[in-house]
């Protein structure tokens, strides 16, 4: 499908010239058909990036650099391209409607048939992409289903929690990427009611993640399930992202105790952990070697998404 006709305009590197003779109906269809473009570029570049990715012609740091630099875009915005371009490719290969990235990029972690599902209602309701978001979540938390928390009791618990931002990402915030467009997410109270107290030993150690924004906010979590605050590691991510104050390349892996518990071994690690990071939340396993280095007994994961040999996982969201 022609987006523009190119009759009536030509298009130069730096300026769109138009022709002198067209009417006002076809003046409109070059800005339709400009919006459209707009909506579609970020679309074009992950399908762009996946199809280089195939050809093997970019496979590390550097060559994504290289990427950066031809497209303008930073690394985090072209792999969320791709990202959206790869989980959507099914759906938008005989699909004539007409999406924009932002509709595209909340359904990208649902399955094909719940990407076509909303997309529809998209379509059919004309919802925006921050009503679209809702849509999904409404959805969501009708069919997660949380498990019990278990009876066993551990040394370790491990928890990267599914923290709620105020990041207002549908306002056009910096950090835009919005936690929710990946996952459900939970509030201090929520987190701060789950029974983890119940699954610690009497001496005990929690290793917990938090962002900077939500730092003063953790030490609720950790005091509501029992634990007081010992000392940190740090993720340095290598790669930047763009933050409200300044550029952000680190999380913090907090670390607590209920009653004695120092490391069973005592090697000691960095605490900054310089790891480049991949994907949305994903953590290093680097600090599962590190805490199995320091740690003996039983451990667990909450908000697991994969189980870990000689691991209790506990979450929503395990992949078996």
């Amino acid at each position: 499908m022609n987006l523009i006709n190119y009759n009536k305009c030509t298009f130069e590197v730096n300026k769109l010239i138009i022709n002198e003779n067209i009417t006002i109906d076809e003046w409109k269809e070059i800005g339709k058909g400009l919006s459209f473009i707009n909506g579609s570029v970020q679309i074009w570049i992950g399908d762009w990036a996946r199809f280089g990715n195939k050809k093997g012609w970019y496979i590390d740091s550097k060559v994504y650099d290289e990427l950066e630099e031809i497209t303008g875009y930073s690394r985090k915005s072209i792999q969320d391209f791709k990202y959206v371009a790869e989980k959507t490719s099914s759906i938008r290969i005989e699909d004539d409607k007409q999406y924009s990235f932002g509709h595209l990029q909340q359904v990208a972690s649902l399955p094909p048939e719940k990407q076509v599902e909303f997309l529809n209602k998209a379509s059919e309701e004309k919802l925006s992409v921050r009503e679209l978001r809702e849509e999904i979540k409404k959805d969501t938390r009708k069919e997660l289903v949380t498990p019990e928390i278990p009876a066993n009791k551990y040394q370790v618990i491990y928890a990267d929690p599914p923290w709620k931002y105020n990041d207002e990402c549908n306002k056009g915030a910096i950090q835009s990427g919005g936690a929710e467009k990946h996952y459900p997410t939970m509030s201090i109270q929520e987190l701060c009611d789950l029974d983890v107290d119940l699954l610690a030993l009497n001496d005990s150690v929690l290793f917990i993640w938090v962002t900077s924004p939500l730092l003063e906010d953790v030490f609720t979590v950790i005091n509501s399930w029992g634990f007081r605050y010992k000392t940190s590691f740090v993720w340095d991510k290598i790669k930047h992202n763009m933050g409200h104050y300044n550029s952000v390349r680190h999380e913090f892996l907090l670390i607590a105790t209920n009653g004695s518990c120092t490391p069973d071994n005592k090697t000691l690690f960095d605490s900054v952990q310089s790891i480049e990071k991949t994907e949305h939340s994903k953590k290093p396993d680097e600090f599962y070697e590190i805490i199995e280095t320091l740690y003996n007994g039983a451990k667990i994961e909450l908000f697991a998404r994969n189980k870990r040999q000689g691991w209790d996982s506990w979450g929503n969201e395990i992949n078996e």
